[in-house]
């Protein structure tokens, strides 16, 4: 683990899927191990979730293992620059958080696997784990069928509000200049409540991009569009270096900049503002 620098109040939060990796978690253990057409088959009967976990008891039963879940998790697909970035945002001091859709089982496995779990301060995403039978169980966030999270914002799927948590964040750290990265449907609710002097990296052609380049102006923060891996790493580490120079012109300090510095004089350009097209048309 590197070394990390004081804290420097900029907290970047992170989803997790086609963000931190380059699929999607459910349907990447589902295909692999051979399930697609149950999946598929189910899926228009029963919530997301529940169908997962019903998916994780069905392969438990075909006598798929944790192991098993685990090695196909361990070649989940990952650009090879995204865990420099992560690194490279630790070292100069940043707080980071995940807030996902997918579930701390897996994404807990993802992260081991490579070496960067303890980077992170927090992961908020749905409750994952292997129970005492050594079956993987998968449940919501938020449990819509006794106490929904009650947004309005119809991206927002049942079991899991990340405008919510997002609140919370800014409630409890909003000290903090945020930066937030996502793509998704479901990552629209934070970016709105992001505020001015916080950014806003939607994955350019996704959903989310999508969804924004609509109405722009919804959106507080200042946005700075990504295409992979190493689009991101440019961005994020630029965008902290500019905050962090900011910050210190603001207190009139001379705090080194050393680490920071390193990446960007390695061929990581100092991105300008997007301008974001009209409305793209985006699939899922």
């Amino acid at each position: 683990m590197g070394s990390q620098a004081p804290m420097v109040d900029i907290m970047v939060v992170f989803d997790f899927d086609k963000t931190i990796v380059d699929c999607d978690t459910d349907n990447w253990v589902i295909d692999n191990l051979g399930f697609t057409e149950m999946f598929e088959k189910l899926l228009p009967t029963m919530p997301w979730n529940t169908l997962m976990d019903l998916m994780m008891k069905t392969m438990h039963e075909k006598g798929v293992t944790k192991e098993d879940i685990v090695e196909v998790l361990n070649r989940t697909p990952m650009h090879d620059r995204i865990i420099p970035a992560i690194k490279s945002a630790y070292d100069a001091g940043c707080d980071l958080r995940i807030l996902s859709d997918a579930n701390r089982f897996f994404i807990e496995t993802i992260l081991d696997h490579h070496g960067i779990k303890d980077y992170f301060t927090e992961i908020h995403t749905n409750p994952g784990y292997v129970d005492e039978n050594g079956r993987v169980r998968i449940f919501p966030h938020h449990d819509f069928t006794t106490a929904p999270h009650n947004c309005d914002n119809i991206l927002c799927p049942p079991n899991m509000c990340k405008g919510v948590v997002m609140k919370q964040l800014l409630a409890n750290e909003g000290d903090n200049t945020f930066i937030y990265l996502g793509d998704g449907n479901g990552d629209h609710c934070p970016s709105l409540k992001l505020r001015e002097g916080d950014c806003c990296m939607p994955r350019k052609n996704y959903p989310l991009w999508g969804v924004i380049s609509s109405n722009p102006n919804l959106i507080n923060a200042k946005i700075h569009g990504w295409s992979d891996g190493g689009d991101l790493e440019r961005v994020l580490l630029s965008l902290i270096h500019d905050l962090l120079s900011n910050k210190q012109e603001k207190k009139g300090g001379h705090q080194s900049l050393a680490k920071v510095d390193f990446k960007l004089k390695n061929n990581v350009p100092r991105p300008s503002r997007e301008v974001l097209p009209p409305a793209l048309s985006v699939s899922q």
